[in-house]
């Protein structure tokens, strides 16, 4: 592989694009990408894409810090539970052999249906609110301090596995959980919870030895230009444009690999 890959920058590029338009769907699409297009391992894909999604959501997290839009407090409940599962989660797959074709279609399949499942928070997003959020939202505040940690949880073992959920699925439970929280904060929250999120998880897959560095280093070539030239867009491209769009590739994607 040469040490920028053309077309794995212009991959990056197209995903920062979409990411700097929607503020999420990097490890949606990066993992998918990689696997079903360019026919990189399972487990090398989600490596990769974990250390990358660090990278970028280190610029958002400054970003929003800069406009006081995240709430720390948030970030701290989800990173108790998500870190340690993220480790716990480490551990087990060490006790797999990672690159066997087995564990290639055990990631594959865990992929896919983090997709369905991250296309359907896209597409009922509302209606989860509807049903959930009016009961959580007067339940006494240390149970919704332990639902949050039990979210981080639940998104370190997924996103350790597949690379995906800490975006939409992460977004949306905080939502419930949170409903009086302006959304822009909800985002933030997300976003720099993301952070050493996927920084343990990557830096666990690179001692498993599943990350890619060239690769790595062609797919944030292409993808902070594309970031930027998304963010731009963002505000001419109506979300209730983008939001089907996204989530109807999720369903193709997320189907193919799960079939």
């Amino acid at each position: 592989m040469p040490h920028v890959d053309p077309w794995f920058a212009l991959s990056g590029f197209f995903v920062g694009l979409l990411v700097g338009q929607t503020g999420m769907g990097g490890g949606s699409l990066m993992t998918p990408l990689l696997v079903l297009l360019f026919g990189v391992h399972p487990a090398t894909a989600v490596g990769t894409d974990l250390l990358y999604a660090s990278a970028t959501k280190s610029v958002g997290t400054m970003v929003h810090g800069m406009n006081r839009t995240v709430d720390w407090q948030i970030v701290r409940r989800l990173a108790q539970g998500s870190v340690p599962a993220t480790a716990a989660t480490l551990f087990a797959i060490a006790q797999l052999d990672i690159s066997s074709g087995g564990a290639a279609a055990v990631i594959s399949t865990v992929l896919g249906i983090m997709l369905l499942l991250t296309a359907l928070s896209l597409i009922f997003r509302q209606r989860f609110l509807q049903m959930f959020g009016q009961r959580l939202e007067h339940l006494p505040l240390r149970k919704i301090a332990r639902l949050t940690i039990l979210t981080g949880v639940l998104l370190g073992v997924l996103v350790t596995i597949s690379s995906v959920g800490a975006g939409a699925l992460g977004v949306t439970a905080l939502l419930m959980l949170y409903p009086r929280l302006p959304t822009a904060r909800i985002v933030g929250s997300d976003i720099a919870h993301a952070v050493p999120l996927t920084l343990a998880a990557g830096a666990g897959h690179w001692w498993l030895g599943s990350v890619d560095w060239a690769l790595l280093a062609a797919l944030l070539t292409g993808s902070v230009p594309g970031i930027i030239l998304g963010s731009y867009l963002s505000a001419r491209i109506p979300d209730v444009v983008l939001r089907p769009i996204l989530a109807a590739t999720l369903v193709v994607v997320g189907s193919r690999l799960v079939l």
